[in-house]
């Protein structure tokens, strides 16, 4: 490979190879396999004005030059993918690899991907928020039986408008042992999560405070951050034991730990998001978390991981780079067959580009204006929930809205009477909830927005389903990412959906990121080469399974 000849353009001499009948070589496919084999240096050498590999040589950093010495120009230390992050996550969570796979709502990320990830050395989080409690218990039950002491997470999200069930969510994994737990969409610590959190904490050796459940918590504002990264409150605290849900031991105890083990920023990603820059968002939580660190002096600081546009090997290498302890995969693993979506809904994603997502009314937060973000192309979702949310803001119950707009909707979204949504969305909830009901007959324009969030809440449902004739109405969460990871994937074997499989997708992101990561490395010390020379197509699992080992 030709480089800059002449004092001004040659990289300085990092020292010297003595030759022993091996000559360097400059052949790309050289440069490919010794970039590509991440468990062994990368020795480049300055031979006739030309870089070239080194190998099976001997090399003699910081030494002066002999007649027979030609210059190392890069060097290049051993690079397996378990150095990216952070070792205390890994050794905490019982992981091989600092990647895990998040929890997208209604079994999405479902127990397949948790059971892949956990097998394959990663924690996957199981997509409980939006399922029943039975459902939930169900899918812990089969978790705990076929992982036994391998890692596994599942998700606790905030529901400001069934607080009832968030406690009862908390409750139940508390009842069944779940030690580790993904809280996601908070606005605010609620009582659900800090009595998960609180309930767990015991007294060790010397004083120390053991927490035996642990919170890795989803966040993108610095005032929901600042609460993971503090103790618990001392009112919600007072109220717990008050309620005989935690001890005054252990209430006194919470003071000396955050909230969660680890902070996960989420930028720009599918479902709840702020659609914030990663590469303003993590610097800023890094350097709260180090204010914070400093503030209270907790013994094992809160590791920070990134989430939300990760699905290219350069983003996963762009995020270590930036200092996360780990990273966090989404929109990508719901195109990936162990998915809890449709084939139709897989092909969809498949096809999807950068720009074919936008935001859309939240099922779970509608009332409050909070939005998700989702696929645009193929489907109306975004466009007919947006019409909901319009009327439910500018009008104080069903009966308010004018006749023609009740007809248009009930033909379009509902495709049914308002009373008929109304039957099923009240047996829903006097399942579910029925303090919701009972506000519902109260408030003409509560009842409203129950009705339309059968709706939002279906729409979901019917595209995991693939339920006919309603390819329009599906929602499908999704970020960016998925646009960019295929791009990436373009004319690979990834490129089909039925060839996605989440662990190959992890296992070649972390490859990916290892050699891109050197490539970098390389480049900082001035040599600066061209694609041909490295390893940038996607990998067999088998194959990427191989060069990770």
């Amino acid at each position: 490979m030709t480089h800059p000849s002449g004092t001004d353009g040659s990289p300085p001499a990092l020292g010297h190879l003595l030759p022993n009948g091996t000559p360097p070589t400059d052949a790309p496919d050289a440069f490919r396999a010794a970039v590509g084999d991440l468990r062994a240096p990368v020795v480049v050498v300055e031979d006739r004005g030309q870089f070239a590999i080194a190998k099976g040589e001997f090399v003699a950093l910081g030494t002066a030059a002999t007649k027979e010495s030609k210059p190392v120009v890069a060097y290049l230390p051993p690079l397996p993918a378990n150095r990216l992050g952070d070792p205390a996550f890994m050794q905490e969570h019982g992981t091989r690899f600092a990647y895990m796979t998040g929890a997208m709502a209604n079994g999405i990320a479902s127990v397949e991907i948790v059971e892949a990830m956990s097998k394959a050395g990663m924690l996957g989080s199981f997509g409980a928020a939006g399922l029943s409690l039975e459902r939930i218990g169900a899918a812990v039950d089969r978790l705990k039986s076929n992982l036994a002491d391998a890692p596994y997470c599942v998700n606790l999200i905030h529901s400001p408008g069934e607080q009832a069930h968030e406690m009862a969510t908390a409750e139940l994994l508390l009842k069944k042992s779940v030690s580790l737990v993904e809280a996601s969409a908070y606005l605010d610590l609620s009582p659900a999560i800090v009595r998960y959190r609180v309930a767990g904490l015991k007294g060790g050796v010397a004083g120390l405070v053991v927490p035996l459940n642990r919170v890795i918590a989803k966040v993108s504002r610095v005032e929901v951050a600042t609460k993971f990264l503090s103790p618990p409150p001392e009112r919600i605290l007072k109220e717990l034991v008050a309620a005989g849900h935690i001890t005054p031991q252990q209430a006194t105890m919470a003071a000396r730990l955050p909230v969660a083990d680890d902070v996960t920023v989420e930028a720009d990603s599918g479902g709840h998001t702020d659609n914030r820059p990663a590469s303003t968002l993590l610097p800023t939580i890094l350097a709260l978390r180090d204010r914070l660190q400093a503030q209270y002096r907790y013994g094992t600081p809160p590791r920070v991981g990134l989430a939300g546009g990760i699905a290219t090997p350069a983003s996963v290498a762009g995020a270590f780079a930036m200092g996360a302890a780990y990273v966090v995969t989404g929109s990508v693993n719901q195109a990936c067959v162990e998915s809890g979506s449709s084939d139709g809904v897989r092909k969809m994603l498949a096809e999807a580009g950068q720009p074919d997502v936008t935001m859309a009314p939240a099922a779970d937060m509608f009332e409050m204006g909070v939005k998700v973000q989702v696929l645009k192309r193929g489907t109306m979702f975004a466009m007919r929930a947006q019409k909901l949310y319009d009327l439910y803001k500018a009008h104080t119950s069903w009966e308010a809205i004018p006749a023609a707009e009740r007809v248009q909707v009930e033909k379009t979204q509902f495709r049914m009477t308002f009373e008929e949504v109304w039957n099923l969305t009240r047996e829903f909830w006097g399942r579910r909830e029925p303090t919701q009901l009972a506000r519902a007959e109260a408030d003409p324009r509560h009842k409203m927005a129950l009705a339309f969030r059968w709706y939002l809440g279906l729409s979901s449902r019917w595209a995991n389903t693939g339920e006919a004739g309603r390819q329009l109405d599906y929602q499908v969460w999704c970020g960016p990412a998925m646009g960019a990871f295929n791009e990436w994937a373009k004319g690979s074997h990834l490129e089909q959906p039925a060839n996605r499989t989440v662990v190959g997708v992890a296992l070649n992101l972390l490859y990916g990121a290892c050699v891109a990561t050197r490539r970098a490395a390389l480049r900082q010390q001035g040599v600066n080469l061209p694609d041909e020379c490295f390893p940038l197509a996607p990998l067999t699992t088998e194959d990427a399974a191989t060069r990770l080992a």
